[in-house]
């Protein structure tokens, strides 16, 4: 492979691990090459200047080189100050990390992936109200990637009425049915990128899972799970 030099890049850490001794391996979600996996040397001891930038959330300027699929890390700073997440917008961070990593192929520029990323985590240290922030998030990554849905028509291409009854297919979108678990204004708020209140929010919630664990192959987002944890001890 060719050397891959790559200078003071628009990044952002997804999760990392250590490695060896002193070192880390790190996901990171950059604005003009897409995601990859960077080793960061020696940076988990008390002299490395670089080591308290690799975490997640953090916007960094990063630089690499390499010729490998593993590029090294050779700078990182901060490029400005972080948003503030805490709680569940924490984990809702990581949940979007976790979506990032799995929909994004190495090497792969998506720059509207990663503008869509830096206002999602802005808007989760702004708001209470973070369901909205995730669906919209989740909406547009599946566009972005390949596997957008259009929710205002159903499977056989007619218009989604607010008042009928629908079933989700995550491949096809609403299909009319009297048994259908959704309401057709459910579909056209994840259109409208808009949700006026609590059961739409409820709903499409479980489509948009659907279609997320349907692109996953069933593969679990640990993220989600720490999520269903917290809230369930939250209303006990």
């Amino acid at each position: 492979m060719i050397e891959t030099v790559v200078s003071l890049q628009p990044a952002f850490i997804l999760h990392h691990r250590n490695f060896r001794e002193s070192s880390l391996i790190a996901e990171v979600l950059t604005r003009d090459f897409g995601r990859f996996t960077v080793l960061a040397k020696g940076v988990r001891t008390p002299k490395s200047k670089l080591g308290p930038f690799i975490r997640p959330f953090v916007p960094v300027l990063l630089s690499i080189a390499g010729k490998s699929e593993l590029k090294t890390l050779t700078h990182i700073e901060p490029s400005q100050s972080a948003p503030k997440l805490h709680d569940l917008a924490l984990y809702s961070g990581f949940y979007i990390n976790e979506l990032v990593t799995y929909f994004l192929h190495p090497f792969d520029p998506h720059p509207e992936v990663f503008l869509l990323y830096q206002n999602a985590l802005s808007e989760l240290s702004n708001t209470l109200e973070l369901e909205p922030v995730l669906r919209v998030f989740e909406l547009n990554l599946l566009t972005q990637v390949g596997y957008g849905l259009q929710f205002d028509v159903d499977n056989l291409q007619h218009p989604v009425s607010p008042g009928k009854k629908y079933c989700f297919n995550a491949e096809s979108g609403p299909v009319e049915s009297e048994q259908g678990d959704f309401a057709g204004s459910t579909f056209l708020a994840l259109e409208a990128r808009s949700f006026p209140d609590r059961t739409t929010l409820t709903e499409a919630k479980k489509i948009m899972r659907s279609a997320i664990n349907f692109h996953l192959n069933g593969k679990p987002l640990k993220s989600r799970e720490v999520i269903s944890k917290i809230l369930k001890h939250s209303h006990s």
